[in-house]
């Protein structure tokens, strides 16, 4: 008989939670458990493998040398999980297919088309953050996604839709609000949003970053969501480069002005590498043919780095 212990997939998910908050007391209510209940379901976990994994410190929770190495197997352990049930239900239901978009992005024409097309289809919506599309497809979690440029394209096929000028975005008592357009030159000294979880790929083109010139954009407030972002550029404390003109509609307070001598974003169709699926391809089709409109509404963002 094997020694190897029967792992609990829901104490796996509760480790790599406390791993990733770095704290019980967040990752519990992320959880949605109560802490007690965390610290007893890890310490189980520790018990079956025979290795203290977590070590609490003054400031926090750390990983031990054990922790380390298991949360590398355990994440990949998770991620097979999800793939082995997504691909499951796939296959029970070969005509589900979920296309993910981020916000900002509108997919409901071609979602339309894709439906009158294909009536026997279940076609279904889901918004995705801006920086998982990549996992949700490989997870299994969706079929397509449509978002914005930077993404990591290993393991996805990627298709260009279209491009969008670039704004910025200021309060609408702004210095530069009245101006018809702007360049880099004029925000050389405004502070712009970073993310409380930085992305490089992402912050170096939505804060351009650096400069042409080689000088780094200024540092402004950290932020974890849009709407932190809009709140920050309404009092003042920061401008931010966008990718939609709508965001007046967005809140009264803030305006988007063209941003001049910067590449355009672009808007992207990324599937799973080599998915054959009928549906992707029709998919495609639908999104060409109708284009995935950036939101003009109340809903509108479509403002990157957010």
């Amino acid at each position: 008989m094997s020694d190897t212990p029967d792992l609990d997939l829901r104490l796996v998910r509760y480790f790599t939670a406390v791993a990733e908050h770095r704290h019980f007391g967040r990752a519990a209510e992320a959880l949605h458990i109560t802490q007690p209940s965390l610290s007893r379901q890890i310490r189980s976990l520790e018990r079956q493998l025979g290795a203290r994994l977590l070590d609490r410190t003054p400031r926090g929770t750390r990983l031990t040398e054990a922790g380390e190495v298991f949360l590398l197997r355990a994440t990949a352990l998770l991620r097979s999980a999800a793939r082995a049930a997504a691909q499951t239900r796939a296959a029970a239901r070969p005509s589900r297919f979920t296309v993910g978009y981020t916000f900002g992005l509108i997919v409901t024409p071609a979602v339309r088309e894709l439906r009158r097309l294909h009536p026997d289809a279940d076609v279904r919506t889901l918004h995705v953050p801006w920086n998982e599309p990549r996992a949700a497809l490989l997870d299994h979690r969706i079929d397509a996604a449509v978002t914005r440029l930077p993404l990591v394209t290993d393991g996805l096929d990627v298709t260009v839709l279209h491009a969008e000028p670039r704004v910025l975005i200021v309060a609408l008592d702004h210095r530069l609000a009245g101006r018809e357009s702007v360049t880099l030159d004029d925000i050389a000294d405004e502070p712009l949003p970073r993310l409380a979880e930085p992305d490089p790929a992402w912050e170096a083109f939505w804060r351009v970053d650096p400069r042409p010139d080689g000088s780094p954009a200024p540092d402004g407030p950290v932020i974890e969501s849009v709407e932190d972002k809009f709140e920050l550029i309404a009092t003042g404390e920061a401008v931010a480069i966008g990718a939609s003109p709508h965001l007046a509609r967005f809140r009264p307070d803030i305006i988007a002005i063209p941003l001049r001598g910067v590449e355009p974003s672009h808007v992207v169709l990324a599937t799973r590498a080599g998915d054959r699926n009928r549906l992707v391809a029709a998919f495609r089709a639908a999104l060409t043919s109708s284009r995935a409109a950036p939101a003009s509404s109340e809903a509108a963002d479509a403002a990157a780095g957010g």
